[in-house]
């Protein structure tokens, strides 16, 4: 493994040379200046607020959540040298540093990214709470494709009527909290977006890691068409676990939405239809204690989501969310409370 991700790491390294300056956005897009101002050095502060009112139709319950309350720090040290800390003050309830890295821009198109961040894999699953279409993340997303580590990370950009983007790194595999481990093991991921006409996204993604004793790896190809009022998107996932430690996974995401522009109090307001779906997984992590063998952490699942979005607001973004969920579960399938149909009400805020 460590082969294979050599020839990359030696085809990208040598194209550091002959740069303009590089400045980043606050999603971490290359802006190329000729100079620095002033301003530019300043940190930039972001935060995005999200609360839920949530009612389980079969349990005839309701809840209200603070889902998410993060606040970012951004900004550059250098004109080659940026940086990032975000932290969720309310992650469900718990406080989770998610964003920690430095990021450098040696050459034009080139960046290297080290620290705590999001890892290279997939579409859906890379979207920050306030890029979300729904209240709810889908399946790839939040249980099957759930990519934050510590690492570092290569990324490149090339192409005019085409770009394209590639980015490829090595990381520790266990995720956030057990950084300290050390590991044997090499835990890599590789992304290759290609963008059509500015309007077609066709996006390949794989991924290897290895949380304990089984070692998974991930696959996954996804596209999303945008063009106007009209957002159409599709992202297949397939898992399998070494040594057939457990069934192989397939995690499908679909989804179309519509904007309408609006005159008056909301800038637009926008239609939203979801197909998800996933089989049954382990996290790699949870054993049956009889069998020793990997246990079922998430079972089998369909999902419909329909959706309306209120939209306020341009320089913040200010989102009225609200979706109905419908589950369908296979007989032997085993539902979580939280994983059942209901009613969600989001109000999204984004400064």
């Amino acid at each position: 493994m460590k082969k294979s991700l050599l020839p990359l790491f030696i085809f990208l390294l040598p194209l550091a040379a002959g740069a303009q300056t590089p400045y980043h956005d606050e999603d971490g897009k290359r802006i190329d200046k000729k100079e620095l101002q002033v301003k530019d050095y300043l940190p930039e502060i972001h935060g995005t607020l999200r609360s839920k009112f949530e009612y389980q139709t079969e349990m005839k319950a309701s809840r209200f959540e603070v889902r998410n309350a993060r606040i970012s720090l951004t900004g550059n040290v250098l004109p080659i040298v940026a940086y990032k800390a975000e932290i969720d003050l309310s992650d469900e309830g718990q406080i989770r540093m998610l964003d920690a890295y430095a990021r450098l821009f040696p050459a034009k198109g080139v960046t290297v990214t080290a620290g705590q961040m999001r890892v290279p894999f997939g579409i859906d699953a890379h979207r920050s709470p306030h890029q979300q279409h729904f209240a709810n993340r889908s399946f790839i997303a939040k249980q099957v494709g759930n990519i934050r580590d510590v690492g570092v990370t290569l990324g490149y950009v090339f192409g005019n009527e085409t770009p394209v983007t590639l980015e490829a790194g090595l990381y520790n595999g266990s995720g956030l909290t057990h950084q300290k481990v050390w590991h044997k093991e090499v835990n890599y991921s590789a992304k290759a977006q290609l963008l059509f006409a500015r309007k077609l996204n066709l996006t390949l993604s794989l991924q290897s890691f290895q949380p304990q004793d089984v070692r998974i790896n991930a696959y996954d190809i996804g596209a999303f068409y945008r063009s106007g009022r009209v957002h159409i998107e599709g992202e297949y996932l397939y898992k399998t676990y070494a040594d057939r430690a457990y069934d192989d996974v397939h995690a499908l995401n679909s989804f179309v939405g519509y904007d309408l522009p609006l005159r008056r109090v909301f800038r637009k307001i926008s239609f939203l239809a979801r197909y998800d779906m996933m089989t049954s997984q382990s996290d790699g992590k949870t054993t049956d204690e009889a069998t020793g063998t990997l246990s079922t952490t998430d079972y089998k699942r369909h999902r419909l989501t329909g959706g309306i979005t209120l939209s306020l607001g341009k320089a913040s973004v200010t989102d009225l969310r609200l979706n109905f969920e419908k589950y369908f579960y296979a007989r032997n399938s085993q539902s979580k409370e939280s994983e059942q149909d209901k009613i969600v009400l989001e109000l999204m805020v984004r400064f």
